[in-house]
C-alpha cells in the first residue's frame, strides 16, 4: 500500500463515516440545547457544515472517478462534468426557484414597470434556462463532431 493511497483511504473514511457521524451529534446537541431554551444555531451550523463536507467530497469524487487515474484528460473531463451538471441540473432548479419567489413577491395588484423588484427573479430565471440552453446546444453541436448542425 502507497502512502497516497493511505491518505485517500483517510480521506473517505473521514468524510464518509465520520463527517455524517460528527453531524447527528451536532443535530443532537442542537435539539438538547433548543430544549433546555439556549441557543441551538452554533451546534445547527456545525452540523450543516459537516453535511456540505461530506457531500463536497462525494461531488468530487464522483467528477474525479469518471477517468483512470493516468489518463490525461481526467481534470478536463471532471470540469466538463462539473459544468454540466451546473447548467443542466442546478441552473433549472434555481430557475424554478426564482420564479416562484417572483409569483411570492409579485402579490394580486402589481405594476408593470423594469423596476419593480419582482421582475428581477422573472429575469433572472429566464437568463438560467437560457443558459441551460446555450450550454445544451454546445453539447450537441460537439457531440456532432465535424458534421455541424444541419
Amino acid at each position: 500500500m502507497s502512502f497516497t493511497n493511505g491518505i485517500l483511504n483517510l480521506t473517505n473514511w473521514a468524510g464518509n463515516v465520520i463527517l455524517p457521524t460528527l453531524a447527528g451529534l451536532f443535530f443532537a446537541v442542537a435539539v438538547l440545547k433548543f430544549a433546555h431554551s439556549e441557543s441551538y444555531t452554533s451546534p445547527m451550523y456545525g452540523g450543516f457544515l459537516c453535511l456540505m463536507a461530506s457531500g463536497l467530497l462525494r461531488a468530487m469524487e464522483t467528477f474525479a472517478s469518471q477517468r483512470a487515474w493516468n489518463d490525461p484528460d481526467v481534470y478536463w473531463i471532471s470540469l466538463v462534468t462539473l459544468v454540466d451538471w451546473i447548467c443542466n441540473v442546478l441552473m433549472p432548479v434555481y430557475a424554478a426557484l426564482q420564479v416562484a419567489a417572483g409569483a411570492l413577491r409579485m402579490g394580486l395588484v402589481t405594476r408593470i414597470h423594469p423596476t419593480e423588484g419582482w421582475m428581477k427573479h422573472f429575469v433572472v430565471a429566464a437568463l438560467c434556462l437560457m443558459l441551460s440552453g446555450l450550454v445544451r446546444l454546445a453539447e450537441f453541436i460537439i457531440a456532432r463532431g465535424t458534421a455541424g448542425v444541419p
